[in-house]
């Protein structure tokens, strides 16, 4: 499944990449995220509780920023599992700056199976947009 989605911050872009690549302000702003743990050379482990429809599941996640040019854009890699299934996905990040502003644009792949793919079929492309505006609303929140 593909997303993509533009969000504008009201902060340069030094400021927006601190924050996009601080592992406690990912944690705070990931919908479910319990614990985010770095494992070093970019990389970290996360536990995320996802409620989808009837579906609840903790997953055990791992995600890594690859390809970083700082202040510019990142690839992110994630992939999670849990008792009702796997979820995998990357990300390409980039920053743009607008007149001190900061416009971060994300173009995500993502792939699901188990129980969660085949009940949340028809939901997932709309939990998935609503999990990534969430996020990036807290994130914008959380750099003013």
């Amino acid at each position: 499944m593909k997303l993509s989605g533009s969000y504008e911050f009201d902060a340069a872009p030094e400021k927006v990449w601190q924050t996009l690549t601080d592992p406690d302000s990912l944690c705070a702003c990931i919908p479910g995220c319990e614990n985010m743990e770095s494992l070093g050379n970019n990389e970290y482990t996360a536990i995320v509780t996802i409620a989808m429809g009837p579906i609840r599941s903790k997953f055990d996640a791992k995600v890594k920023m690859v390809d970083l040019k700082p202040y510019e854009s990142y690839s992110l890699v994630i992939e999670g599992n849990g008792p009702s299934g796997f979820v995998r996905g990357e990300s390409q990040v980039r920053l743009t700056e607008n007149n001190g502003k900061t416009t971060v644009d994300v173009e995500s792949d993502t792939s699901s199976g188990g129980l969660l793919a085949r009940v949340g079929q028809r939901m997932i492309e709309s939990f998935a947009r609503n999990m990534m505006d969430r996020f990036f609303t807290c994130l914008q929140q959380s750099v003013k």
